[in-house]
């Protein structure tokens, strides 16, 4: 296990502190529903999602909130097999897969205590808002478009030099 990118996993429990920090600085500081204004386009605004992304499954009475924590612990564990095969090293891919492994349990931990994560971050344009979301929200997404650019991208170079 040591001479895997396991070793890495410490970037995992960095975004998992950062993302509890920061949603219990939310629930103590801010109002359900009611934005602060932080700079143009953006607001924190206390939120609670009990779906997943845009609310998605949000209103199906409950059974959704352990299909979400059973689905994240099974990404969870084909994630740690994925680092477990790469070298011990940071590469694009080892940090994109410790992102989303972070946010993955990072909200995770939301549902299994509260049955909803919190959200804060109110990103608009105008009276278009996207969704409310949250430091694993944004761990998940930067995780993943690192995967899509290491693995579309970088590995291509990789291939080409072996060549």
């Amino acid at each position: 296990m040591t001479s895997t990118a396991l070793k890495t996993l410490w970037i995992a429990v960095l975004v998992i502190i950062f993302d509890h920090i920061t949603k219990y600085l939310a629930v103590t500081n801010l109002t359900f529903g009611e934005p602060v204004p932080v700079i143009d386009h953006l607001n924190w605004t206390l939120a609670y999602n009990y779906g997943a992304a845009f609310s998605f499954l949000a209103d199906m009475g409950g059974w959704q909130r352990w299909f979400f924590v059973v689905l994240a612990f099974g990404m969870t564990v084909f994630m740690l097999w994925w680092l477990k095969k790469l070298p011990a090293k940071i590469t694009t891919e080892v940090v994109a897969l410790n992102l989303v492994i972070g946010g993955a349990i990072g909200n995770v931990i939301d549902r299994i205590l509260e049955g909803r994560v919190t959200d804060f971050i109110d990103f608009y344009i105008g009276a278009w808002h996207y969704a409310t979301f949250n430091v694993a929200d944004i761990a998940i997404s930067l995780g993943a478009a690192l995967l899509i650019f290491s693995e579309f991208f970088l590995k291509k170079d990789k291939e080409s030099v072996a060549k």
